[in-house]
């Protein structure tokens, strides 16, 4: 009986790390967004990434990082549990353009001015710098 015993915990143990060993690991993706350059916009779609996340804990995007300046951003996700098509699909429905594929209409015009394209009078303006936030004192 013992020998039962111990012999089905070895190969749970060999089938549980087995299966550790096959998950997908963490992969990163860059993602340009023609409406993604003011610090405004920036704090938009962190909150909506964060809410995201939270509310979908297995949505398999672990961390991003935004480049203002580039006007991109960078994201690190699990391939077994999400895919790039998936990704731009949230920043879409974030009101953001993901590469080739436009933001939702009614996303889109539900963001701040800054945080339209610059065909829509978005984003900086001529002498007033939008991609650091001001400073409150």
């Amino acid at each position: 009986m013992m020998k039962r015993i111990l012999l089905a915990a070895c190969l749970f143990l060999v089938a549980h790390v087995s299966v550790k060993a096959q998950s997908a690991k963490p992969v990163w993706i860059t993602i340009k967004s023609a409406n993604l350059k003011c610090w405004q916009c920036k704090e938009e779609l962190n909150k909506y990434l964060i809410v995201e996340n939270k509310a979908n804990m297995e949505s398999g995007i672990m961390q991003w990082k935004i480049n203002l300046l580039q006007g991109e951003i960078k994201l690190q996700y699990l391939p077994d549990r999400t895919s790039p098509e998936a990704i731009r699909a949230a920043l879409n429905n974030a009101g953001f353009d993901a590469d080739d594929e436009k933001a939702e209409p009614d996303a889109y015009k539900a963001l701040p001015a800054p945080c339209k394209r610059a065909a829509d009078g978005g984003g900086p303006q001529k002498g007033k710098p939008c991609h650091v936030a001001p400073i409150n004192y």
